[in-house]
């Protein structure tokens, strides 16, 4: 089963998100109180669990839920592997992939260390399409 490992928040850019055990995921907007929410294509991001393993493979340690700054960290799906336009309920919303990986403009520490990072290749960023909450445990369903 895919599930969601963790909701993760920060209040400013730039720094690794704290988890959190319940998150309101605002339609049009994403996680609420998150620095990165706001009305644009990448409202929340999302990795999976196995995508930070293979960084840790690599012998980063201390690698955890948000440390890449992502708001949902996954397990049992490969998100990144779907293409732009596919729906995803989670928890009790229904979320769009909008936008696979990124450009990392700044090289962040893990990137420093082992000379790559997760988000850059396997990073997903939804936009929220119906609005509700999302804690850890929930499922993630491929609605189309």
């Amino acid at each position: 089963m895919a599930r969601v490992t963790a909701v993760n928040i920060s209040q400013k850019k730039g720094v690794i998100k704290e988890p959190i055990p319940l998150g309101y995921f605002k339609e049009n907007h994403g996680l609420m109180g998150d620095a990165h929410a706001g009305e644009w294509h990448r409202q929340v991001s999302l990795l999976g669990q196995e995508s930070i393993d293979k960084i840790a493979a690599l012998g980063i340690e201390g690698l955890s839920a948000g440390k890449f700054a992502e708001n949902l960290t996954t397990e049992g799906i490969d998100l990144y592997k779907y293409p732009v336009g596919t729906k995803l309920k989670i928890g009790e919303t229904i979320m769009e992939i909008s936008q696979i990986g990124k450009k990392c403009h700044t090289k962040c520490a893990i990137f420093e260390q082992v000379g790559r990072c997760a988000m850059p290749l396997e990073g997903v960023f939804t936009k929220v399409i119906k609005g509700g909450y999302i804690r850890p445990g929930d499922e993630i369903q491929v609605l189309e």
